[in-house]
């Protein structure tokens, strides 16, 4: 019996009963942790819907394609050419925090303990998957650092090989600007990324960020 049944479901996803089916399922399955299995069971419960529940979800996703926006000044999203951070007039523009993507950004403002900007690398360099230096967002960055009074800047990246690559690569290559090298402090365990820890934690290592210079000493 367990036999019939494991050769009976692997056929059903073997050969969906519509093209229009296995279409959905093919592109939902494209999803992260989304596995032909829960594509299946995703599209046959919108099936269930009302039809309006699917042409919404449709929409919103055409709407994010469509009309987002990366801030000209940090590269966040943005509905607009300049994000809610950097046109807010009472944050601290001397202080930059870099960070490697916009979910890095949510998280720290989910602390509420950082009221500095920010500068979006959009990855972290990485030989092995052919991510190099001049692949990240960093000419915004020296340009800021050129034309603006920036005070302190914060290496707020992954404590990864990667993270802790790319955080001393931006130091050697700027710092020699008179500013204040920080990074958050490493009450966050090595290998950690920052959108899976949480907003106590990561709050506290942003109020108690140390020294660049102090962490490669004690490396």
């Amino acid at each position: 019996m367990l036999l019939f049944c494991i050769f009976t479901e692997k056929m059903f996803f073997e050969q969906l009963p519509s093209k229009y089916l296995e279409n959905a399922v093919s592109e939902l399955s494209k999803l992260p942790g989304v596995g032909r299995k829960t594509a299946l069971r995703l599209a046959l419960y919108l099936l269930r819907q009302d039809k309006s529940i699917s042409i919404s979800i449709g929409n919103s996703l055409l709407e994010l394609c469509n009309n987002i926006k990366h801030c000209k000044i940090c590269n966040n999203i943005s509905d607009d050419d300049i994000c809610s951070i950097c046109s807010n007039p009472g944050r601290d523009k001397s202080t930059i925090c870099i960070v490697e993507d916009i979910r890095d950004i949510m998280a720290i403002e989910r602390t509420s303990q950082f009221k500095g900007v920010y500068h979006v690398l959009g990855a972290l360099i990485s030989p092995i998957d052919g991510i190099r230096p001049e692949d990240l967002n960093l000419n915004s960055l020296y340009e800021k650092i050129e034309n603006e009074n920036i005070k302190e800047i914060i290496l707020a990246l992954s404590a990864t090989v990667e993270g802790d690559t790319t955080a001393f690569y931006i130091y050697r290559k700027i710092q020699n600007n008179n500013i204040v090298f920080s990074t958050i402090s490493r009450g966050i365990s090595v290998g950690d990324e920052l959108e899976y820890i949480d907003e106590i934690t990561l709050g506290r290592s942003i109020q108690s960020r140390v020294p660049y210079q102090q962490l490669l000493v004690s490396n």
